[in-house]
């Protein structure tokens, strides 16, 4: 039980990568705080984690509207005192070429997954800092260290969120808080089996393990940099990719 009696909070945890790393931490014997903007989509994850016998939180919250973060942050600590470690996993996408990208396509994507990470972690900051320390785990990409066709305000969030995690690492070290960004390659996510066979095989094509990583790899990656035994590692990328930009 590597995180027994930790209280863990993960953004976007209703489905996929946010899903399967609310579970690990639940598994690993966390007390788990989960957030989605789409609450109604949270009662299997919730469920499973009571299986587990977990303790659990569920927050239907918008890591855009910072009221609602600090509400729920409020009642966290109110109920169950701290916030040892913070997964900002919230993020979404609305891909298209540079040229015919539309405004509110970028704007909405840079709000949610750049400025909702940034929303959530300097709310939950003073929490750890009064604790006495804690970790922060965010979501890259390998689109946010190479970039990719028709994804520019994806890219930029990606690249963006690894500037913050190294900012980040420099400024909270001192207060016993390390920073840590996982940039995971192609995942099979629902969002991604509901492609094509043709465009996923492409994908498994590019990663020398010829195959897609699962949403377990990725929670596995987080649960390592959020343990003792990554104590000496902060303001990294870890890449889960299966070698796709080798």
């Amino acid at each position: 039980m590597k995180f027994k009696d930790k209280v863990v909070l993960v953004t976007g945890a209703a489905q996929g990568i946010g899903k399967a790393t609310a579970l690990k931490f639940a598994q690993e014997g966390a007390k788990v705080v989960t957030v989605d903007i789409k609450l109604e989509l949270m009662d299997e994850v919730s469920s499973e984690i009571k299986e587990l016998g977990a303790e659990l939180l569920t927050y239907g919250v918008n890591v855009v509207n910072r009221e609602q973060i600090q509400d729920m942050v409020s009642d966290v600590v109110a109920k169950w005192g701290k916030i040892d470690i913070l997964v900002n996993n919230a993020g979404i996408t609305a891909d298209s070429q540079l040229t015919k990208m539309e405004e509110d396509a970028f704007d909405k994507v840079i709000a949610v997954n750049l400025k909702g990470v940034y929303n959530c972690t300097q709310i939950v900051v003073p929490v750890m800092v009064e604790n006495g320390g804690g970790v922060i785990l965010n979501a890259s990409s390998v689109v946010g260290l190479y970039g990719n066709f028709g994804q520019t305000n994806y890219a930029a969030t990606k690249f963006g969120v690894i500037g913050m995690t190294k900012t980040w690492a420099k400024e909270l070290g001192k207060k016993g808080i390390r920073v840590n960004a996982v940039a995971p390659g192609f995942i099979g996510t629902p969002m991604v089996s509901k492609m094509p066979d043709k465009v996923i095989d492409m994908m498994k094509g590019k990663s020398p393990l010829n195959r897609l990583g699962t949403p377990e790899d990725i929670a596995n990656a987080y649960a390592f940099l959020a343990s003792d035994e990554a104590g000496f590692i902060t303001g990294t990328t870890l890449s889960v990719d299966g070698g796709v930009v080798l």
